[in-house]
């Protein structure tokens, strides 16, 4: 019998220092009770398998409960234009052209594992802060979902594109745009494949506090203070709402394996399409033209 292949992320292990990561970057701010974490992906900025276990392993390093105190974490990106490409094209080309479905639901179990638990706070009071400064595409806009609060400067760009591939983003995006804005709109989100300003976001009522551009960081410590001047009524209704909007860990799952299945059936010339736009990804010296560059490819 084929030994089963190890899996491409790795299981978390709860790191001795944060300053170990090199995929993701952890700044400390002790007068807000507050940790930024900031994703910068290499080679490309997208969910890589190095991102994605640094990214298992802080959370579950936030989940301890004797760590010191902490009441906001802030999902951001310091790479300029760019909040993230979502997931990592190249490897699923590679993964779906070798037929090797173990890889591609590690992964993909890798992703949804991360992101729920942002959804469970970490099993803690925290309050997750998505900011979002410039693309945030597929899995990079899912990512931004599930926090409690998203912040979008005007000029960002988000969507899913997915479906351009022949695909449909299954990390969640239904799960959290059905609950957040509806159905009907997450349906034509999702099977429109077109990208949206953080403006136009705010008024569809996707995102929560629009900023202006070059301010977002401004906007998430002005919510902080908001926040903090009537936590005890956020906090309780947040967790009332949760209540009522919880995603399950089996919800998320079962579209995973829908999306592995779905991302095995695609043709040679769905990957072509994706490999297009992977092209692009890496020709661009200046990210944030990103958003014009899918436009071109499609």
């Amino acid at each position: 019998m084929k030994n089963a292949e190890p899996p491409l992320v790795n299981p978390p292990t709860v790191s001795d220092s944060l300053e170990a990561y090199t995929q993701i970057t952890i700044q400390q701010d002790s007068d807000h009770l507050l940790e930024w974490c900031y994703m910068h992906g290499s080679p490309r900025q997208c969910f890589t398998p190095t991102m994605l276990s640094e990214l298992i392993d802080y959370f579950h390093h936030l989940s301890v409960q004797n760590r010191r105190e902490i009441q906001y974490m802030v999902h951001a990106s310091n790479v300029s234009g760019v909040y993230s490409f979502g997931g990592d094209l190249y490897l699923f080309m590679d993964l779906i052209r070798n037929k090797n479905r173990t890889g591609l639901f590690h992964y993909a179990k890798a992703c949804i594992d991360a992101l729920y638990a942002k959804i469970v706070h970490f099993d803690r009071d925290i309050t997750v802060i998505g900011l979002v400064e410039g693309d945030a595409l597929g899995g990079g806009f899912e990512c931004a979902l599930a926090s409690d609060v998203l912040i979008a400067e005007k000029s960002a760009k988000l969507g899913l594109p997915e479906i351009l591939f022949n695909l449909f983003p299954g990390m969640g995006a239904y799960s959290f745009l059905s609950r957040k804005v509806g159905g009907s709109m997450a349906d034509r989100m999702i099977l429109g494949g077109n990208l949206y300003t953080g403006e136009e976001l705010y008024h569809m009522g996707v995102v929560d506090i629009l900023a202006e551009d070059g301010k977002g960081k401004q906007a998430v410590y002005e919510y902080i203070k908001k926040e903090n001047k009537f936590r005890n009524g956020y906090r309780s209704y947040r967790k009332a709402a949760g209540s009522v909007k919880a995603v399950p860990y089996e919800e998320l799952l079962g579209i995973t394996e829908v999306w592995v299945d779905t991302a095995l059936r695609l043709e040679s010339r769905d990957l072509r399409m994706m490999e297009r736009l992977v092209s692009r990804q890496t020709e661009k010296k200046n990210h944030s033209s990103h958003a014009g560059a899918l436009n071109q490819v499609v």
